[in-house]
């Protein structure tokens, strides 16, 4: 009879690998399932829930990401300034002209756990909207979104 294996910080550290994935084209949360996947090690069979024992993620041509339907005039992304009234409302197409890696960060974060872990996790995603990365000493290697349509 095997044992239920449970991954330690220092092991889950070890063991983390660079991955670079190309989202021109690809639909926003379909890539975003499988990079909060790789995030939180959800891939690995050695999985746990309470460690960090995801890998690191690298997502290139953010500004080239793929939004269906209508949801690039009729979805709204929300800040608040911290003033009274400072509620604040942008359609994601400026969003993707002003900042393009925010609507990848935005669903990633969403799909992540709650918590200290959590944001120990988002901290592993880097996010750029062209080809170009400063991450090429790690080499990271391609990562595969499977039932992804490039347009």
């Amino acid at each position: 009879m095997r044992k239920t294996v449970s991954v330690t910080k220092e092991e889950g550290i070890e063991a983390r690998k660079w991955h670079v994935v190309d989202v021109a084209g690809l639909t926003l949360g379909r890539a975003a399932t499988r990079i909060a996947e790789v995030l939180r090690g959800k891939h690995k069979a050695t999985f746990t829930p309470n460690v960090d024992c995801g890998d690191f993620v690298v997502v290139v041509n953010a500004s080239k990401i793929r939004l269906t339907g209508k949801k690039l005039t009729d979805k709204l992304y929300y800040r608040h300034t911290g003033f009274p009234g400072g509620l604040v409302a942008l359609p994601a197409e400026k969003m993707l002209a002003r900042k393009p890696a925010e609507p990848i960060k935005r669903a990633v974060w969403g799909m992540l756990p709650k918590g200290p872990l959590g944001r120990k996790l988002f901290k592993k995603l880097k996010v750029y909207p062209t080809a170009e990365h400063p991450h090429g000493a790690q080499q990271p290697v391609e990562l595969k979104i499977p039932n992804a349509v490039r347009s």
